[in-house]
Formats: C-alpha cells, structure tokens, sequence
C-alpha cells in the first residue's frame, strides 16, 4: 500500500490517510535475529543494514520528508569489539554507496550524534556526505551515530551557557537550537522493533509528544508491510499535544 500524503479541508469528514511528516525508528534485534538462526551478530547487522536502505527507499517513496533511525548509541561501545567493527564497516560501506547514488536520489543525509570518536575515514565520509546533501531538498535520512539523548541535552546546555552566558530568558525553542535536530520537526512517530517498550536514550527531548508504535517484529524483518501496519496505527491516534478534546 502506498500512502499519500492528503491534508483534510475544514468540513471534510472523508477517512483519508495522512502521512507522519517525520518518523524516527529504534532498530532493534538484530541479535536476536542472528541467534535465532545459529548466525553470529554480526550477520543480524548485514541484514539489518539492508532492511535499513529498503526502509528508507519506500519512506522516500511514500513521501515521507524525515527520517531518522538509531544507528549506534553512546552505550553500544560496550560491545566486544568485533560487533563494533562490523557495524563501522557496515555503515562505512553504506556510506560509499550511498555517496555514489545520491545524485540520483537526491536523499538528504544528516548525522546526529558525537561523530568525534569515529576513525578519520568514517569522519571524512560523513562531512562529504552532509556536504553533497546541502544541494538536494528530498527526504532528509538522519542517522543517530554516537548517539545519546542525555548526553545531547548536557552538551546543548553546555554550549548554550557557553555562548549566552545568562540562562534568564532559556525557552524550549531557544533551547532546541542547540540540540542535534535544531531545523528538524520533532518526529509524529516513533516506532520501535523486537516488542522492547522503552525508548533507549532515544529522542527523548524531541519525542516528547511523539505518537509511538512497537512491534514485536525484528528489525532485520520490517519491510514496507510493517511500516504501513505503523503508518494505520498512527492514522487512528488522536493527537492532542497535552490537550483534552470532548
């Protein structure tokens, strides 16, 4: 099923679908995935990772305008280091392939996240990838590497009391031009894999008022089929932002 994006005129009552702007997504089970198959984890993030390009193709399709996934947080480096070797290579080889094609696809990429730690060539992959996608207005893929909510909290107030010096008139709109996603809408959706029911310092300022969809399915497993599944459910909440409506 494709969706389109359909806004509702005053007075229509018609039952139309319409489209998250932004959908943020935890990519979750890939170890599980590979452990119920006798494969090592590594093989749950190969798969994974093309789940991820599938995913992403159909977003852009359907006309989703931002995507945004959890890729790597600030607590995955305590994996052992093997893991951790694969996913870098992984998203190294994303990276290439993606840098070669993004002229057809004209698919924004950003990277949210403390991207400081990462190999040289990883960092240099990364600036020339934003540095491409400054000349594209397509659907914005936003990749949370060295990710971690908290941790982007501390450091926004850090830097916001390092350049204003006077916390006195600190608002919540002030203060999301210092997190990562400053110039990204809060997302509509989260939506997290693998039936787990907690966010994993994930978004949390952002998703503050985020509708959210869990699914028992494993990432490796979504396809275009659960994101619609995701999409309907989202389409049957009423979003009321703190509100009560009669």
């Amino acid at each position: 099923m494709f969706f389109k994006r359909k806004q509702k005129k005053q007075g229509d009552n018609s039952s139309a679908f319409t489209l998250p702007r932004h959908i943020a997504i935890i990519m979750d089970g890939n170890g599980r995935w590979a452990a119920k198959r006798a494969l090592p984890r590594t093989a749950g993030h190969a798969v994974g990772a093309e789940t991820f390009r599938r995913v992403a193709t159909y977003a852009k399709e359907i006309g989703i305008e931002y995507l945004t996934v959890y890729a790597f947080s600030t607590e995955n480096w305590k994996r052992n280091e093997e893991e951790i070797n694969a996913i870098m290579a992984l998203l190294e080889k994303y990276l290439y392939e993606s840098i070669e094609k993004m002229e057809r696809d004209r698919v924004k990429m950003k990277f949210l996240g403390d991207t400081t730690v990462l190999s040289q060539k990883l960092q240099n992959l990364i600036k020339e990838t934003e540095e491409i996608s400054k000349k594209f207005d397509g659907v914005q893929v936003n990749i949370c590497l060295n990710y971690g909510s908290r941790d982007e909290i501390l450091r926004a107030v850090r830097k916001f009391i390092e350049e204003k010096n006077d916390i006195s008139f600190l608002n919540e709109k002030e203060f999301s031009k210092y997190l990562y996603t400053a110039d990204i809408p809060d997302p509509d959706l989260v939506i997290r894999t693998s039936g787990e029911m907690r966010l994993s310092n994930f978004l949390l300022w952002q998703s503050a008022y985020s509708e959210y969809y869990v699914t028992d399915t494993l990432w490796p497993d979504f396809n275009e089929k659960e994101l619609d599944l995701a999409i309907e459910a989202y389409n049957r909440r009423e979003r009321r932002y703190g509100g009560i409506t009669e």
